[in-house]
């Protein structure tokens, strides 16, 4: 795994959580802010060849 992979797997990893985090406390803004963000890291992904678990349901392909 490249130093980048790593970087966009983390942020992924960090990502979900905030996700989580924000639709326990029911935080609509933050919910679409982190949706938002993994998706922009899943088209980053993609654009780069890297698979990333955390991000395959925010995958247009």
């Amino acid at each position: 795994m490249t130093e980048f992979h790593a970087e966009i797997s983390q942020r992924a990893a960090r990502a979900v959580q905030s996700l989580r985090s924000a639709q326990e406390a029911g935080d609509d803004y933050l919910v679409s802010v982190r949706e938002a963000e993994l998706e922009g890291l899943a088209r980053l992904a993609t654009e780069h060849g890297l698979r990333v678990p955390d991000l395959a349901r925010y995958s247009a392909a």
